[in-house]
């Protein structure tokens, strides 16, 4: 492999230097990591449930969240473009605030129920209407349950694809359907009271995302959205937080006016030129394209 255009970070090839890592790292971007979606990729995408997603916003500061829907609703376009929707939720926004300021993303499907794999997808994100999107691609379904409508999807471009591997990763079962509506009514009653509810079988209460109590889906009511379960309003009502620390909001576009430092920009550009001539295999007559066109 060309050392100048490893996948990665500096700082994990520094890592891999000082802890002599490089050879197995080596091995896994030349034989795991691919710039796009193959074909058992795109069919194991397909049939999952939910998945983790990782932002950081422009200070580099990270969120990482949860996001589920029927099998498909994360849906593969082509093998280096993927969508999912975004449902009505507590209206922070937290991810795609994110995505706003930075559109690098990750997400992470496990497959805990049949293979116990999970995969890796690395990318840049955009947020995109849903009017948009269904005008791109006038065959997406129309969810039935209301709280199960997009009202907006976030687009990915895929940079990165890799493998999770198995070792480690528990091998779960669905749980009978009146078991999960028995769990979650002790799960929020035991919400009030500060307690949880067992659920030490194994089992996953939720895989069947399909077919939860559709009432569930897009409510407000705080009992059934899990009620104070970590105590946490109690904690504020009690005084028990620290004030928030403030921040600098990040200054409005002004399109008319321009950058109010252009020299600034001058000198990002040239780094990022000079830096890119240092990365260029001599004699290429093409841009860098990708880690592994």
């Amino acid at each position: 492999m060309d050392r100048t255009r490893r996948p990665g970070s500096d700082g994990e090839h520094r890592l891999q230097r000082r802890l002599d890592t490089g050879d197995r790292a080596d091995r896994f971007y030349d034989e795991q990591v691919l710039d796009r979606l193959n074909d058992r990729m795109r069919e194991f995408v397909g049939r999952q449930e939910m998945f983790f997603l990782a932002t950081a916003d422009r200070h580099g500061e990270c969120d990482s969240t949860f996001r589920a829907g029927p099998p498909g609703f994360l849906r593969v376009f082509d093998d280096q473009t993927l969508a999912y929707p975004e449902y009505r939720g507590n209206g922070v926004l937290a991810s795609l605030g994110n995505i706003e300021e930075n559109p690098h993303l990750g997400i992470l499907m496990i497959d805990f129920l049949r293979d116990r794999i999970g995969l890796h997808i690395n990318g840049r994100a955009r947020v995109v209407e849903d009017a948009e999107m269904r005008a791109t691609h006038p065959g997406l379904p129309v969810d039935p349950v209301p709280g199960r409508r997009a009202v907006v999807w976030v687009e990915v471009t895929v940079e990165e694809a890799y493998i999770h591997c198995a070792k480690h990763i528990p091998h779960l079962q669905k749980a009978p359907a009146q078991r999960r509506v028995a769990a979650r009514v002790g799960a929020r009653a035991g919400a009030v009271d500060g307690g949880t509810d067992g659920g030490l079988d194994g089992s996953l209460d939720g895989g069947g995302v399909a077919d939860r109590d559709r009432d569930d889906w897009g409510t407000d009511d705080f009992k059934r959205k899990g009620g104070d379960f970590f105590g946490a309003a109690a904690d504020v009502r009690e005084g028990r937080r620290r004030p928030v620390a403030g921040r600098e909001p990040e200054p409005e576009a002004d399109h008319g006016s321009g950058p109010a430092r252009p020299e600034e920009w001058q000198q990002e550009a040239e780094r990022v030129l000079a830096r890119a001539r240092e990365r260029a295999p001599e004699g290429a007559g093409q841009p860098f394209s990708g880690w592994f066109r």
